[in-house]
């Protein structure tokens, strides 16, 4: 509240403004929009977003929520929960780990982007190493001019893990780097191959074999974390972000079972992991979930009877791959920007901006950095992580949080009563879980609820592909769960469009027939030409039966208003037929045109429309 210079509120002449008086300022705006007659409480719940996991976003947040002061309390941070960060200072002093990727098997051409990256910002490296990557006996040379005292180096080896560790030791030894300078990942993460469907050994001698890395740095190299606890598996596969929370709880509570077995305290097995999550477009949602991640975390590990710092999760966050698309990839740039945002003010103490063309293949050097770039401006131009916790106390922000982590702790108890991670990996139930929430996303990714910009929305047919070399192939198994992206559907459809073009030179062709001035069509031709160039079907518009025949069309679909259709509908689908139209849809809703063979309008089976259209057409599949 501004309070003038005499001590007297500047408010107080304006009536308090309530709940209730927002509420009916809400039933009127639904009233007149005709959207509903709803009141009171249930006016506000009209405009609520239902999400994965149970949750709902309200419009509207206040100190009177559940969670305005949180059943557990945000805290402090550097303190239990953990809420607000795992470290006191946060990011400030240095910003977080700029954190790049390489995947560029040719161990020459990969240190040279190495070295570029660390030239130009980042500040430790992932390395994809064995089946998908360089080769593991090729460590040392794309290592070489590495200044390893000075930037972590995070393995990512899969069934090689145990090898690449020896080589990363073995380098160490040979350049002299002290064992207390020493930063990184070994990345051993037997659960998480297994979900990947990875190549593996049984999983007590997998586990045993981490937990004596996990040992050896312990007592060696202080600054090098053995494990890595992955949820991009189960993000990558279609999990929702309580899923996501649980799969990674339930893992990590397997390790430290492993590593406490093998002779570490509670807290030294802590200290031997970091939890990898993946980061979305979706800001708020990104933010909420670091930070009930490392609620959630905190509390298992104070319930394994450790203290202190113990419980603070060292968190690595990674831009999603299932938001990437292949088409439009440019615009994976500002994606990739709003999940990095996301991160950063979620705490994430690493952060890694996937390059927009990673869904193509191995990404290039504009690519990378582009990606580094993406973190430095947002480090450093934006300030970004100069601020402590910059979502902590926004009401929306802690009801989020707090309803995530309680979604992610219940999966985490259903995974712990089927027997542990493993278990319920081995019988089908993290599978079967994520599969049925992600046909359920999937239903409204084809119904274009959850558009995808320059893919299901405002598509460029006449784009340039970008084209990129092809990556090694993951050596999985069919136990492994699934890959699945946003696009997948659509993108398919437009990879049938290609096949047309290059057969026949002409991409499948659909006429808008337009009837009255522009003014009334206008909307819904616009509409109906975004929704079929989305599936690859070029759209040409015009009025009546001559110029459909010259469209060349098989296809049309009618545009205009409902009182034009009531006029002059029916004729006109009658003529389109008459000239040799295969199938007649009007823009709009069915009752709209009864005489169409169907409909498009918002809200519509957009895949299922698309995917017929083509059928008819005789697109080639």
């Amino acid at each position: 509240m501004t309070v003038s210079p005499e001590g007297l509120s500047l408010a107080a002449d304006f009536p308090e403004a309530t709940r209730e008086h927002w509420q009916r300022l809400v039933e009127g705006v639904l009233r007149k929009s005709g959207a509903s007659d709803a009141t009171g409480a249930q006016a506000e719940d009209a405009l609520a977003t239902q999400l994965q996991d149970g949750i709902r976003i309200h419009p509207l947040y206040t100190a009177e929520d559940p969670a305005a002061d949180g059943a557990v309390g945000p805290g402090f941070p550097g303190l239990a929960p953990y809420v607000r960060g795992g470290r006191a200072e946060g990011a400030v002093a240095a910003g977080w780990d700029v954190r790049q990727r390489h995947t560029d098997p040719d161990p020459a051409r990969a240190n040279q982007a190495v070295l570029a990256d660390l030239e130009n910002g980042v500040g430790s490296l992932w390395l994809t190493a064995g089946a998908a990557g360089v080769p593991v006996a090729a460590l040392p040379e794309l290592l070489q001019g590495v200044y390893l005292d000075l930037a972590g180096v995070v393995l990512d080896a899969g069934a090689e893990t145990a090898a690449a560790a020896e080589q990363l030791f073995r380098v160490y030894r040979e350049r002299g780097v002290p064992a207390h300078a020493a930063l990184g990942n070994l990345g051993a993460d037997p659960l998480g191959l297994r979900a990947s469907g990875g190549p593996a050994q049984p999983l007590p001698e997998a586990l045993a074999e981490a937990a004596a890395l996990a040992v050896r740095c312990a007592a060696e190299y202080p600054g090098l974390r053995a494990l890595t606890v992955d949820a991009l598996p189960y993000h990558d596969a279609g999990a929702s972000p309580g899923q996501e929370l649980g799969c990674s709880l339930a893992t990590g509570v397997a390790y430290l079972r492993a590593l406490t077995a093998a002779g570490l305290t509670v807290e030294q097995a802590a200290g031997q992991l970091e939890f990898r999550y993946a980061a979305t477009a979706d800001q708020f949602l990104t933010i909420a979930k670091l930070r009930a991640a490392r609620r959630v975390w905190g509390r298992v590990v104070r319930a394994s009877g450790a203290g202190g710092a113990a419980g603070a999760q060292r968190q690595h966050a990674v831009t999603s791959a299932v938001m990437t698309t292949e088409r439009d990839p440019w615009v994976n740039i500002l994606r990739g920007t709003l999940a990095c945002m996301a991160a950063g003010v979620g705490g994430a103490d690493a952060v890694t901006v996937q390059p927009f063309d990673s869904a193509l293949g191995l990404s290039d050097a504009f690519a990378r950095r582009v990606a580094r770039n993406t973190q430095s401006i947002l480090v450093e131009e934006s300030h970004l992580a100069r601020v402590i916790d910059p979502a902590g106390g926004s009401w929306y922000v802690e009801q989020l949080t707090d309803e995530l982590a309680r979604a992610g702790w219940a999966w985490f108890q259903e995974i712990e009563r089927a027997g542990g991670q493993a278990a319920a990996l081995d019988s089908g139930l993290v599978r079967e879980r994520i599969a049925a929430g992600w046909a359920e996303r999937e239903a409204d990714l084809a119904h274009r609820r959850e558009p995808i910009t320059g893919v299901s929305e405002f598509p460029n047919l006449a784009e340039k592909p970008v084209l990129r070399e092809p990556l090694p192939p993951a050596a999985t198994g069919s136990a492994g769960l699934p890959k699945v992206r946003r696009s997948q559907a659509f993108e398919a459809l437009r990879t049938r469009s290609d096949a047309e073009l290059a057969a026949t030179g002409k991409r499948p062709r659909l006429f808008l027939a337009t009837i009255g001035p522009a003014v009334v069509h206008t909307g819904r031709s616009s509409f109906a030409a975004n929704l079929f160039q989305a599936g690859g079907i070029e759209t040409v518009a015009g009025e009546g039966a001559e110029a459909f025949t010259a469209s060349g069309a098989a296809v049309a679909a009618v545009c205009s208003s409902d009182r034009l259709y009531t006029e002059q509908g029916a004729a006109l689908v009658a003529e389109l037929r008459a000239a040799g139209a295969r199938r007649v849809l009007v823009a709009g809703r069915p009752e709209a045109l009864p005489e169409a063979d169907g409909a498009v309008f918002t809200g519509c089976d957009a895949v299922a429309v698309l995917t017929s259209t083509l059928d008819l057409i005789g697109a080639v599949r």
